[in-house]
Protein backbone atom coordinates (compact mmCIF):
# COMPACT_ATOMS: atom_id res chain seq x y z
CA UNK A 1 0.00 0.00 0.00
CA UNK A 2 2.89 2.39 0.75
CA UNK A 3 4.32 1.79 -2.72
CA UNK A 4 0.92 2.58 -4.23
CA UNK A 5 0.67 5.78 -2.18
CA UNK A 6 4.15 6.86 -3.27
CA UNK A 7 3.08 6.35 -6.88
CA UNK A 8 0.13 8.71 -6.43
CA UNK A 9 2.31 11.39 -4.76
CA UNK A 10 4.71 11.46 -7.68
CA UNK A 11 2.08 13.07 -9.90
CA UNK A 12 -0.23 14.87 -7.44
CA UNK A 13 -2.02 17.00 -10.05
CA UNK A 14 -2.73 13.97 -12.22
CA UNK A 15 -3.95 11.97 -9.22
CA UNK A 16 -6.23 14.78 -8.05
CA UNK A 17 -7.71 15.22 -11.53
CA UNK A 18 -8.42 11.49 -11.72
CA UNK A 19 -10.03 11.43 -8.27
CA UNK A 20 -12.18 14.40 -9.25
CA UNK A 21 -13.34 12.64 -12.42
CA UNK A 22 -14.29 9.54 -10.44
CA UNK A 23 -15.97 11.83 -7.91
CA UNK A 24 -18.25 13.39 -10.51
CA UNK A 25 -19.45 9.94 -11.62
CA UNK A 26 -19.95 8.98 -7.97
CA UNK A 27 -21.89 12.18 -7.26
CA UNK A 28 -24.21 11.47 -10.18
CA UNK A 29 -24.94 7.94 -8.99
CA UNK A 30 -25.39 9.05 -5.35
CA UNK A 31 -27.87 11.75 -6.40
CA UNK A 32 -29.94 9.44 -8.59
CA UNK A 33 -30.05 6.66 -6.00
CA UNK A 34 -30.95 9.07 -3.18
CA UNK A 35 -33.82 10.47 -5.27
CA UNK A 36 -35.28 7.08 -6.12
CA UNK A 37 -34.93 5.89 -2.52
CA UNK A 38 -36.50 9.08 -1.15
CA UNK A 39 -39.53 9.04 -3.45
CA UNK A 40 -40.18 5.37 -2.70
CA UNK A 41 -39.89 5.80 1.08
CA UNK A 42 -41.98 8.99 1.21
CA UNK A 43 -44.72 7.54 -1.00
CA UNK A 44 -44.87 4.48 1.23
CA UNK A 45 -45.12 6.60 4.39
CA UNK A 46 -47.85 8.78 2.89
CA UNK A 47 -49.91 5.85 1.65
CA UNK A 48 -49.67 4.00 4.95
CA UNK A 49 -50.56 7.09 6.98
CA UNK A 50 -53.40 8.34 4.79
CA UNK A 51 -56.04 5.97 6.12
CA UNK A 52 -56.92 4.99 2.56
CA UNK A 53 -56.76 1.19 2.50
CA UNK A 54 -58.52 0.67 -0.84
CA UNK A 55 -59.19 2.93 -3.80
CA UNK A 56 -62.17 2.26 -6.08
CA UNK A 57 -62.25 3.64 -9.62
CA UNK A 58 -64.21 2.92 -12.76
CA UNK A 59 -63.67 -0.46 -14.42
CA UNK A 60 -60.51 -0.88 -16.52
CA UNK A 61 -58.85 2.14 -14.88
CA UNK A 62 -55.07 1.98 -14.52
CA UNK A 63 -53.17 3.94 -11.91
CA UNK A 64 -50.37 4.76 -14.33
CA UNK A 65 -52.76 6.18 -16.92
CA UNK A 66 -53.57 9.26 -14.86
CA UNK A 67 -57.17 9.29 -16.10
CA UNK A 68 -60.17 8.35 -13.97
CA UNK A 69 -63.39 7.82 -15.94
CA UNK A 70 -66.43 8.87 -13.93
CA UNK A 71 -68.19 6.58 -11.49
CA UNK A 72 -71.96 6.98 -11.55
CA UNK A 73 -74.46 6.84 -8.65
CA UNK A 74 -71.62 7.86 -6.33
CA UNK A 75 -73.72 8.67 -3.24
CA UNK A 76 -75.63 5.38 -3.32
CA UNK A 77 -72.55 3.38 -4.28
CA UNK A 78 -70.76 4.46 -1.12
CA UNK A 79 -73.50 2.90 0.98
CA UNK A 80 -73.60 -0.21 -1.18
CA UNK A 81 -69.88 -0.77 -0.65
CA UNK A 82 -70.34 -0.67 3.12
CA UNK A 83 -73.30 -3.04 2.87
CA UNK A 84 -71.43 -5.53 0.64
CA UNK A 85 -68.38 -5.67 2.92
CA UNK A 86 -68.83 -5.18 6.68
CA UNK A 87 -65.09 -4.51 6.97
CA UNK A 88 -65.57 -1.22 5.07
CA UNK A 89 -65.78 1.51 7.70
CA UNK A 90 -65.72 4.48 5.31
CA UNK A 91 -66.44 4.75 1.59
CA UNK A 92 -65.96 8.38 0.55
CA UNK A 93 -66.80 9.43 -3.03
CA UNK A 94 -64.56 12.19 -4.39
CA UNK A 95 -65.09 14.17 -7.57
CA UNK A 96 -61.83 15.77 -8.73
CA UNK A 97 -61.93 18.37 -11.47
CA UNK A 98 -60.90 21.81 -12.67
CA UNK A 99 -62.88 25.03 -12.25
CA UNK A 100 -62.29 28.71 -12.92
CA UNK A 101 -62.59 31.10 -9.94
CA UNK A 102 -63.04 34.87 -9.65
CA UNK A 103 -63.31 37.13 -6.61
CA UNK A 104 -65.60 40.00 -5.59
CA UNK A 105 -63.16 42.65 -6.76
CA UNK A 106 -63.18 41.32 -10.32
CA UNK A 107 -66.98 41.07 -10.19
CA UNK A 108 -67.27 44.71 -9.10
CA UNK A 109 -64.78 45.87 -11.75
CA UNK A 110 -66.69 43.96 -14.43
CA UNK A 111 -69.94 45.67 -13.40
CA UNK A 112 -68.20 49.03 -13.75
CA UNK A 113 -66.74 47.98 -17.13
CA UNK A 114 -63.35 48.92 -15.72
CA UNK A 115 -61.36 45.71 -15.42
CA UNK A 116 -57.70 46.58 -14.75
CA UNK A 117 -55.08 45.16 -17.07
CA UNK A 118 -53.89 41.74 -15.96
CA UNK A 119 -56.99 40.95 -13.93
CA UNK A 120 -58.87 37.75 -14.73
CA UNK A 121 -60.27 34.53 -13.28
CA UNK A 122 -57.96 31.82 -11.93
CA UNK A 123 -58.02 28.15 -12.85
CA UNK A 124 -57.91 25.78 -9.88
CA UNK A 125 -58.39 22.19 -8.88
CA UNK A 126 -61.57 21.33 -7.02
CA UNK A 127 -62.68 18.39 -4.88
CA UNK A 128 -66.32 17.55 -4.33
CA UNK A 129 -66.93 15.31 -1.34
CA UNK A 130 -69.20 14.62 1.62
CA UNK A 131 -67.35 16.13 4.61
CA UNK A 132 -68.87 13.76 7.17
CA UNK A 133 -68.00 10.62 5.18
CA UNK A 134 -64.24 10.79 5.63
CA UNK A 135 -63.83 9.04 8.96
CA UNK A 136 -60.35 7.52 9.29
CA UNK A 137 -59.07 9.23 6.13
CA UNK A 138 -56.54 12.03 6.38
CA UNK A 139 -58.10 15.23 5.02
CA UNK A 140 -56.82 18.83 4.95
CA UNK A 141 -57.23 20.71 8.20
CA UNK A 142 -59.36 23.87 8.22
CA UNK A 143 -57.09 26.51 9.75
CA UNK A 144 -59.52 29.45 9.62
CA UNK A 145 -63.30 29.75 9.54
CA UNK A 146 -66.10 27.48 10.77
CA UNK A 147 -65.82 24.96 7.93
CA UNK A 148 -68.71 23.20 6.25
CA UNK A 149 -72.09 23.88 7.88
CA UNK A 150 -73.27 20.26 7.56
CA UNK A 151 -71.44 16.93 7.61
CA UNK A 152 -73.91 15.56 5.06
CA UNK A 153 -74.63 16.75 1.51
CA UNK A 154 -77.88 18.74 1.84
CA UNK A 155 -78.44 19.44 -1.86
CA UNK A 156 -78.31 15.71 -2.74
CA UNK A 157 -81.52 15.12 -0.76
CA UNK A 158 -81.61 11.32 -1.17
CA UNK A 159 -81.02 11.52 -4.90
CA UNK A 160 -83.56 14.21 -5.77
CA UNK A 161 -80.91 16.98 -6.00
CA UNK A 162 -83.68 19.25 -4.79
CA UNK A 163 -82.29 20.07 -1.38
CA UNK A 164 -80.98 23.50 -0.39
CA UNK A 165 -77.69 24.77 -1.77
CA UNK A 166 -75.30 25.65 1.01
CA UNK A 167 -73.06 27.63 -1.40
CA UNK A 168 -70.24 26.78 1.02
CA UNK A 169 -66.67 26.30 -0.14
CA UNK A 170 -63.28 25.85 1.51
CA UNK A 171 -60.19 27.27 -0.20
CA UNK A 172 -56.68 26.11 0.49
CA UNK A 173 -54.12 28.72 1.53
CA UNK A 174 -52.67 29.08 -1.96
CA UNK A 175 -55.98 29.70 -3.70
CA UNK A 176 -57.12 32.02 -0.93
CA UNK A 177 -54.04 34.18 -1.43
CA UNK A 178 -54.33 34.24 -5.22
CA UNK A 179 -58.01 35.23 -5.06
CA UNK A 180 -57.48 37.59 -2.10
CA UNK A 181 -60.55 35.92 -0.65
CA UNK A 182 -60.90 35.27 3.06
CA UNK A 183 -63.52 33.66 5.25
CA UNK A 184 -66.97 35.13 4.67
CA UNK A 185 -66.22 36.51 1.21
CA UNK A 186 -67.87 35.40 -2.02
CA UNK A 187 -66.10 33.73 -4.92
CA UNK A 188 -67.56 32.92 -8.31
CA UNK A 189 -66.84 29.71 -10.16
CA UNK A 190 -67.63 28.07 -13.48
CA UNK A 191 -66.41 25.20 -15.61
CA UNK A 192 -66.08 27.61 -18.55
CA UNK A 193 -63.10 29.88 -19.17
CA UNK A 194 -63.76 33.48 -20.32
CA UNK A 195 -62.03 34.44 -23.53
CA UNK A 196 -61.15 37.94 -22.36
CA UNK A 197 -62.38 41.03 -20.47
CA UNK A 198 -65.26 41.54 -22.90
CA UNK A 199 -66.68 38.11 -22.04
CA UNK A 200 -66.53 38.54 -18.26
CA UNK A 201 -70.07 39.90 -17.95
CA UNK A 202 -71.50 36.80 -19.59
CA UNK A 203 -69.16 34.60 -17.59
CA UNK A 204 -70.31 36.04 -14.24
CA UNK A 205 -73.93 35.76 -15.39
CA UNK A 206 -73.53 31.99 -15.71
CA UNK A 207 -71.11 31.50 -12.80
CA UNK A 208 -72.09 30.09 -9.40
CA UNK A 209 -71.46 32.15 -6.29
CA UNK A 210 -69.98 30.40 -3.25
CA UNK A 211 -69.21 31.80 0.20
CA UNK A 212 -65.84 30.92 1.71
CA UNK A 213 -66.46 29.07 4.97
CA UNK A 214 -62.89 28.01 5.63
CA UNK A 215 -59.22 28.17 4.68
CA UNK A 216 -57.44 24.84 4.70
CA UNK A 217 -53.85 23.69 4.83
CA UNK A 218 -52.27 22.24 1.67
CA UNK A 219 -53.34 18.70 0.81
CA UNK A 220 -50.85 16.04 -0.27
CA UNK A 221 -53.39 13.73 -1.97
CA UNK A 222 -54.03 16.36 -4.63
CA UNK A 223 -50.64 18.15 -4.58
CA UNK A 224 -51.62 21.57 -5.83
CA UNK A 225 -51.10 25.01 -4.39
CA UNK A 226 -54.54 26.03 -5.70
CA UNK A 227 -57.36 23.79 -4.50
CA UNK A 228 -60.96 24.20 -3.39
CA UNK A 229 -63.31 21.82 -1.57
CA UNK A 230 -67.09 21.74 -1.82
CA UNK A 231 -70.04 19.44 -1.30
CA UNK A 232 -70.14 16.63 -3.85
CA UNK A 233 -73.57 17.47 -5.31
CA UNK A 234 -72.78 21.18 -5.54
CA UNK A 235 -69.47 20.60 -7.31
CA UNK A 236 -71.30 18.17 -9.61
CA UNK A 237 -73.81 20.89 -10.48
CA UNK A 238 -71.02 23.26 -11.53
CA UNK A 239 -68.92 20.69 -13.38
CA UNK A 240 -71.60 18.60 -15.06
CA UNK A 241 -74.79 20.64 -15.26
CA UNK A 242 -77.24 18.54 -17.30
CA UNK A 243 -75.47 15.31 -16.28
CA UNK A 244 -76.17 15.97 -12.60
CA UNK A 245 -78.55 13.01 -12.34
CA UNK A 246 -75.65 10.67 -13.15
CA UNK A 247 -74.23 11.54 -9.71
CA UNK A 248 -70.61 11.25 -10.86
CA UNK A 249 -67.41 10.88 -8.87
CA UNK A 250 -63.81 10.24 -9.84
CA UNK A 251 -62.76 7.92 -7.01
CA UNK A 252 -64.07 6.30 -3.87
CA UNK A 253 -61.64 6.28 -0.97
CA UNK A 254 -62.16 3.31 1.33
CA UNK A 255 -61.02 2.98 4.94
CA UNK A 256 -61.24 -0.49 6.48
CA UNK A 257 -61.90 -1.56 10.04
CA UNK A 258 -59.12 -4.12 9.67
CA UNK A 259 -56.52 -2.97 7.13
CA UNK A 260 -54.68 -6.29 7.29
CA UNK A 261 -57.51 -7.83 5.25
CA UNK A 262 -57.21 -5.38 2.37
CA UNK A 263 -56.36 -8.04 -0.24
CA UNK A 264 -59.40 -10.12 0.78
CA UNK A 265 -61.65 -7.05 0.72
CA UNK A 266 -60.29 -6.11 -2.70
CA UNK A 267 -61.37 -9.47 -4.13
CA UNK A 268 -64.74 -9.34 -2.39
CA UNK A 269 -65.60 -5.86 -3.66
CA UNK A 270 -64.31 -6.58 -7.16
CA UNK A 271 -66.66 -9.57 -7.42
CA UNK A 272 -69.59 -7.62 -5.98
CA UNK A 273 -69.06 -4.56 -8.20
CA UNK A 274 -67.79 -5.52 -11.68
CA UNK A 275 -68.17 -1.90 -12.80
CA UNK A 276 -65.32 -0.93 -10.46
CA UNK A 277 -61.59 -1.49 -10.29
CA UNK A 278 -60.39 -1.74 -6.69
CA UNK A 279 -56.77 -1.01 -5.79
CA UNK A 280 -54.92 -1.79 -2.58
CA UNK A 281 -52.18 0.36 -1.06
CA UNK A 282 -49.72 -2.17 -2.46
CA UNK A 283 -51.12 -1.60 -5.94
CA UNK A 284 -50.75 2.15 -5.52
CA UNK A 285 -47.20 1.83 -4.26
CA UNK A 286 -46.44 -0.60 -7.08
CA UNK A 287 -47.55 2.02 -9.60
CA UNK A 288 -45.34 4.60 -7.89
CA UNK A 289 -42.45 2.15 -7.85
CA UNK A 290 -42.86 1.38 -11.56
CA UNK A 291 -42.46 5.06 -12.37
CA UNK A 292 -39.50 5.34 -10.00
CA UNK A 293 -37.94 2.25 -11.58
CA UNK A 294 -38.28 3.80 -15.02
CA UNK A 295 -36.34 6.87 -13.96
CA UNK A 296 -33.95 4.71 -11.97
CA UNK A 297 -33.19 2.64 -15.08
CA UNK A 298 -32.52 5.82 -17.01
CA UNK A 299 -30.32 7.05 -14.18
CA UNK A 300 -28.51 3.73 -14.03
CA UNK A 301 -27.67 3.99 -17.73
CA UNK A 302 -26.25 7.46 -17.15
CA UNK A 303 -24.33 6.15 -14.14
CA UNK A 304 -22.91 3.25 -16.17
CA UNK A 305 -21.71 5.67 -18.83
CA UNK A 306 -20.14 7.89 -16.17
CA UNK A 307 -18.52 4.90 -14.47
CA UNK A 308 -17.20 3.66 -17.82
CA UNK A 309 -15.60 7.01 -18.54
CA UNK A 310 -14.09 6.99 -15.04
CA UNK A 311 -12.63 3.53 -15.62
CA UNK A 312 -11.05 4.61 -18.91
CA UNK A 313 -9.66 7.77 -17.33
CA UNK A 314 -8.26 5.91 -14.32
CA UNK A 315 -6.84 3.16 -16.52
CA UNK A 316 -4.97 5.74 -18.59
CA UNK A 317 -3.49 7.32 -15.47
CA UNK A 318 -2.41 3.95 -14.04
CA UNK A 319 -0.82 2.96 -17.35
CA UNK A 320 1.15 6.19 -17.28
CA UNK A 321 2.16 5.43 -13.70
CA UNK A 322 3.40 1.95 -14.70
CA UNK A 323 5.38 3.40 -17.60
CA UNK A 324 6.94 6.03 -15.31
CA UNK A 325 8.09 3.31 -12.89
CA UNK A 326 8.90 0.54 -15.36
CA UNK A 327 12.54 0.24 -14.20
CA UNK A 328 11.45 0.16 -10.54
CA UNK A 329 8.94 -2.57 -11.25
CA UNK A 330 11.54 -4.55 -13.20
CA UNK A 331 14.01 -4.18 -10.34
CA UNK A 332 11.42 -5.30 -7.79
CA UNK A 333 10.64 -8.35 -9.87
CA UNK A 334 14.37 -9.11 -10.16
CA UNK A 335 14.67 -8.88 -6.36
CA UNK A 336 12.00 -11.53 -5.97
CA UNK A 337 8.74 -9.58 -5.59
CA UNK A 338 6.26 -11.89 -7.29
CA UNK A 339 3.31 -11.15 -9.63
CA UNK A 340 0.88 -11.21 -6.72
CA UNK A 341 2.64 -8.38 -4.90
CA UNK A 342 3.00 -6.29 -8.07
CA UNK A 343 -0.68 -6.81 -8.93
CA UNK A 344 -1.75 -5.94 -5.41
CA UNK A 345 0.16 -2.66 -5.34
CA UNK A 346 -1.14 -1.47 -8.72
CA UNK A 347 -4.70 -2.50 -7.79
CA UNK A 348 -4.24 -0.63 -4.49
CA UNK A 349 -3.25 2.47 -6.42
CA UNK A 350 -6.44 2.21 -8.46
CA UNK A 351 -8.56 1.72 -5.33
CA UNK A 352 -6.91 4.71 -3.62
CA UNK A 353 -7.74 6.88 -6.61
CA UNK A 354 -11.34 5.63 -6.53
CA UNK A 355 -11.66 6.22 -2.78
CA UNK A 356 -10.39 9.74 -3.38
CA UNK A 357 -13.22 10.04 -5.89
CA UNK A 358 -15.66 8.86 -3.22
CA UNK A 359 -14.37 11.51 -0.81
CA UNK A 360 -14.96 14.14 -3.48
CA UNK A 361 -18.18 12.77 -5.00
CA UNK A 362 -20.17 11.88 -1.89
CA UNK A 363 -20.40 15.49 -0.59
CA UNK A 364 -21.16 16.79 -4.09
CA UNK A 365 -23.87 14.16 -4.52
CA UNK A 366 -25.34 14.97 -1.11
CA UNK A 367 -25.46 18.71 -1.79
CA UNK A 368 -26.90 18.17 -5.29
CA UNK A 369 -29.60 15.87 -3.94
CA UNK A 370 -30.55 18.35 -1.22
CA UNK A 371 -30.73 21.16 -3.79
CA UNK A 372 -33.03 19.08 -6.01
CA UNK A 373 -35.13 18.16 -2.98
CA UNK A 374 -35.57 21.81 -2.05
CA UNK A 375 -36.51 22.73 -5.60
CA UNK A 376 -39.13 19.97 -5.90
CA UNK A 377 -40.63 20.74 -2.49
CA UNK A 378 -41.00 24.35 -3.56
CA UNK A 379 -42.59 23.23 -6.82
CA UNK A 380 -45.18 21.08 -5.01
CA UNK A 381 -46.16 22.97 -1.86
CA UNK A 382 -49.14 20.68 -1.19
CA UNK A 383 -46.90 17.96 0.17
CA UNK A 384 -47.02 17.32 3.92
CA UNK A 385 -44.36 18.21 6.44
CA UNK A 386 -41.65 15.60 6.57
CA UNK A 387 -41.97 14.58 2.92
CA UNK A 388 -38.60 14.28 1.21
CA UNK A 389 -37.66 13.44 -2.35
CA UNK A 390 -34.24 12.18 -1.22
CA UNK A 391 -33.10 9.64 1.31
CA UNK A 392 -29.56 8.55 2.14
CA UNK A 393 -29.94 5.04 3.45
CA UNK A 394 -27.55 2.09 3.65
CA UNK A 395 -28.32 0.99 0.10
CA UNK A 396 -27.31 4.38 -1.33
CA UNK A 397 -24.04 4.43 0.62
CA UNK A 398 -23.28 0.80 -0.22
CA UNK A 399 -23.92 1.42 -3.91
CA UNK A 400 -21.57 4.41 -3.93
CA UNK A 401 -18.81 2.46 -2.19
CA UNK A 402 -19.35 -0.50 -4.50
CA UNK A 403 -19.15 1.76 -7.55
CA UNK A 404 -15.81 3.30 -6.63
CA UNK A 405 -14.29 -0.07 -5.74
CA UNK A 406 -15.47 -1.46 -9.07
CA UNK A 407 -13.99 1.53 -10.89
CA UNK A 408 -10.67 1.19 -9.07
CA UNK A 409 -10.30 -2.55 -9.58
CA UNK A 410 -11.52 -2.50 -13.19
CA UNK A 411 -9.16 0.33 -14.05
CA UNK A 412 -6.20 -1.61 -12.60
CA UNK A 413 -6.66 -4.70 -14.79
CA UNK A 414 -4.84 -3.48 -17.89
CA UNK A 415 -2.01 -1.71 -15.98
CA UNK A 416 -1.40 -4.90 -13.96
CA UNK A 417 -1.11 -6.86 -17.19
CA UNK A 418 1.30 -4.25 -18.56
CA UNK A 419 3.46 -4.43 -15.42
CA UNK A 420 3.62 -8.21 -15.42
CA UNK A 421 4.68 -8.29 -19.08
CA UNK A 422 7.54 -5.83 -18.73
CA UNK A 423 10.80 -7.34 -20.07
CA UNK A 424 12.86 -7.29 -16.87
CA UNK A 425 16.30 -7.61 -18.52
CA UNK A 426 15.67 -4.92 -21.09
CA UNK A 427 14.32 -2.48 -18.50
CA UNK A 428 17.35 -3.00 -16.26
CA UNK A 429 19.81 -2.47 -19.19
CA UNK A 430 18.02 0.65 -20.40
CA UNK A 431 19.96 3.92 -19.87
Amino acid sequence: MRYAWDGLKRRPARSLATAFGVGLATALVVTLLALSSGVTASASNLAEGSGVDLLAASANTTLTGGQFPPITDAHALAGELRHADPNVETASPWLIGELVFANQSLYAATNRSAVPSGWGPTGSGVVGWIPGDNSGIEVPAVTAGPGFPSPADPHYANGSFAGPFTRAIVLDQGLSQVLHAGVGQVVYTSAATPTGPSSLSGWFLNATAFRVVGISSPFWLVPSALLAFGYLSEVQSVLHGDALALDQASLILIHLNDASRSATDQGQLTRAFPSLTVFTVSDILGAVQSVVNLYRTFGTLIGVVGAGVSVLFTTTVLLMSVDDRSREIALLRALGFGPGWISQEIASEGVLLALGGLAVGAPIGYLAAQAINGFLLGLLPGLPAGFSFVQFDASVIASAVGLVLLVGLSAAALPVLRALRLPVAEELRAP
